[in-house]
């Protein structure tokens, strides 16, 4: 029966009932509409319903028969329309290089319906046997997988998610390639080397690897966010790239926005950059706000630097310093993890350095507590030479 109805309260509530079709796992499916009124009237009520459900089921048969040949680039492209409005500027960059590289000339140009999971299982370890490494491979996989579920559901069912029956190969533990964190000597290496640097990428560095804080929140810091008098800073937003430039965001997630104590020799070399813009800012006979981005490369600070150029010139300071190139700019954020661990709790390591996993830190503790002070006191006095290397307990 197309549709049904039956009372539900005298003396006129109805529930109309319209048979929608099964879903894919073969479960029936109806629409359902509560309705007031007269049993003559309920009827006709009916009858629309019908018909309306009628007319989308024949709408989705013609929209699924268009679908039914879409290739993965077809249905990448459709997401990108239709979805990426949702997704962070950094995060759409990454996946549209990401299928740039490694799907737009392998996957892209096949049907989704022509291919099954034995091929995207045998897909998924020539990636691997290319050298990528495991979270490489299994974040292409979730691009994938997102692409054909989106791709199955605007195709009313029509098209199968091939990605979805599919497992990873694995890698043994040689395999991986966790990120290290620095030596203090090699840290030691980068800071020196960046002296010769412009001031605004050394002090950059500096601030980075007293706190720990990630790249973008570093790009993000304004002149507002210094309280010398507390020794503290604070992170609220973050800079992304983005196409045509970058774009100040809100942090990574709530747990990300805190204050950090730092140390006396940072400070003191925020001055200095503080002097020196200042001073551009007075030749370029414009004013330096409080809201001015400390490290814009800009007179008056308007514009924050774009992280990509701070990884870039990170890249040439490295090669300066002669330090290891599996030693990033985010391995810095590692070495601040490594030599806090035996001086501070778990809870304030964590908080310190803004883990989703640990916002419930803030709860309990004041935004720049003793033991963070001590944290950044700490690592102060390892950037200036006065303590042993990483991974030794203080004496």
């Amino acid at each position: 029966m197309a549709g049904s109805k039956r009372l539900v309260r005298e003396p006129n509530v109805w529930e109309l009932r319209a048979y929608v079709g099964r879903d894919p796992s073969g479960k029936v499916r109806h629409r359902h509409w509560r309705f007031v009124g007269t049993k003559r009237a309920a009827d006709r009520a009916l009858a629309d319903l019908v018909a309306e459900v009628e007319r989308e089921r024949r709408a989705g048969e013609v929209q699924g028969t268009s679908w039914s040949k879409k290739t993965f680039d077809d249905a990448f492209s459709a997401w990108k329309e239709n979805g990426w409005q949702d997704l962070s500027p950094s995060t759409t960059r990454r996946y549209e290089s990401m299928w740039e590289v490694h799907v737009a000339g392998t996957l892209g140009p096949k049907r989704i319906a022509d291919v099954g999971p034995y091929e995207l299982e045998r897909y998924f370890r020539q990636l691997k046997a290319s050298g990528l490494a495991e979270a490489s491979v299994r974040q292409i996989r979730a691009v994938l997988n997102r692409t054909c579920r989106l791709a199955r559901r605007w195709s009313g069912g029509v098209l199968s998610n091939p990605v979805a029956e599919t497992e990873l190969p694995s890698w043994s533990m040689e395999e991986e390639s966790p990120v290290r964190a620095p030596e203090t000597g090699e840290v030691a290496a980068l800071l020196r080397a960046a002296e010769s640097e412009d001031v605004r990428v050394a002090v950059f560095l500096r601030v980075l690897t007293a706190t720990g804080a990630r790249r973008g929140e570093i790009c993000a810091l304004r002149w507002e966010d210094l309280d010398e008098g507390r020794s503290a800073v604070t992170i609220d937003e973050s800079v992304v790239a983005a196409k045509g430039g970058a774009i100040v965001k809100g942090p990574k997630t709530r747990a990300s926005v805190r204050t950090l104590a730092v140390d006396s020799g940072t400070l003191e070399r925020l001055r200095v950059l503080r002097f020196e813009q200042e001073r551009l800012a007075r030749l370029c006979e414009v004013d330096l706000p409080e809201t001015a981005f400390v490290f814009s490369f800009e007179p008056g600070g308007s514009v924050p630097p774009h992280p990509d150029a701070m990884s870039h010139a990170f890249s040439s300071i490295r090669s300066r310093a002669g330090v290891a190139a599996d030693v990033h700019l985010h391995s810095l954020r590692h070495f601040q993890a490594t030599v806090i661990d035996s001086v501070v709790s778990e809870r304030q390591k964590q908080a310190r350095l803004g883990w989703a996993t640990a916002h419930m830190a803030r709860h309990y503790t004041d935004p720049v507590t003793e033991e963070d002070q001590k944290a950044a006191t700490y690592v102060g006095r390892i950037l200036d030479g006065g303590l042993p290397q990483v991974g030794q307990r203080p004496g």
